[in-house]
């Protein structure tokens, strides 16, 4: 089924994701920023799993590491599988900052920009000749470009972006056929913004219409299937997986 990139691969959704779509039957080259010991586990837990993973370090805010990283993309398809092409690519690295307007810096603004907008911009831009004919392009977006929520405006304007960019992607993209969407996800049980103590999950949980907050799984189950045949006929959308969250 081909080999798929994942940006943020060591923790949370795009560890989740890594293991499912190794699953699913597909190779998985999978970054991280700073923790490579992370990284190294998911792999473990994949081929022990009978699957077949890389990991790869990239920082998505750097720009200008992203030509070095595409040539470690190649080595690593050349070496482990035998081929040159991406079937799909995850943009799914990212953190968190929960600050109001009135206290967000123009660093904090500028990182989360780096990273949640700007790098999935020009890494797609880098690995676009390695996506195949019929690859399919996954933006982690998030549900606070519905719901305001207090304390999380950069990052939400940012994911907003990112949905518009989805759209122009599938736009420019589709005379090769490859399909672009994001997937939103609602409150989810991960480490980002520092993860979540009982009482926030109680509030985001009474919050949702399914009466919890969502699992990395949850994510990775629509993930797999956009980057799969289920999903062939799926482009330029946004779907949110939250659960029924703030309806």
């Amino acid at each position: 089924m081909g080999v798929v990139v994942i940006t943020g691969g060591s923790r949370g959704i795009g560890a989740s994701t890594a293991q499912h779509l190794a699953r699913r039957g597909l190779g998985v080259i999978l970054t991280y920023n700073s923790n490579p010991a992370a990284a190294r586990q998911v792999v473990a837990d994949i081929e022990q799993a009978g699957g077949n993973a890389v990991a790869l370090g990239l920082d998505v805010a750097d720009i200008g590491s992203f030509t070095g990283f595409r040539e470690a993309v190649i080595e690593a398809l050349r070496e482990k599988w035998g081929i040159s092409g991406l079937a799909g690519l995850v943009n799914n690295a990212g953190h968190g900052l929960f600050n109001p307007i009135d206290s967000v810096s123009e660093a904090q603004f500028d990182a989360l920009c780096a990273v949640h907008l700007k790098g999935p911009f020009f890494l797609t831009q880098t690995l676009l000749p390695l996506l195949e004919t019929n690859a399919s392009i996954v933006n982690l977006t998030s549900a606070t470009t519905r719901v305001a929520t207090a304390g999380v405006a950069p990052y939400a304007s940012f994911k907003g972006g990112l949905e518009v960019l989805t759209r122009y992607m599938a736009k420019e993209f589709g005379e090769r056929r490859i399909r672009a969407n994001s997937v939103s996800p609602g409150a989810i049980r991960t480490e980002l913004g520092g993860g979540l103590n009982d009482e926030f999950e109680a509030l985001l949980a009474s919050q949702t219409a399914l009466g919890r907050v969502g699992e990395p799984e949850d994510i990775a189950r629509v993930i797999g299937m956009l980057l799969s045949d289920e999903g062939a006929w799926i482009n330029a959308q946004n779907i949110e997986v939250a659960g029924g969250y703030n309806i």
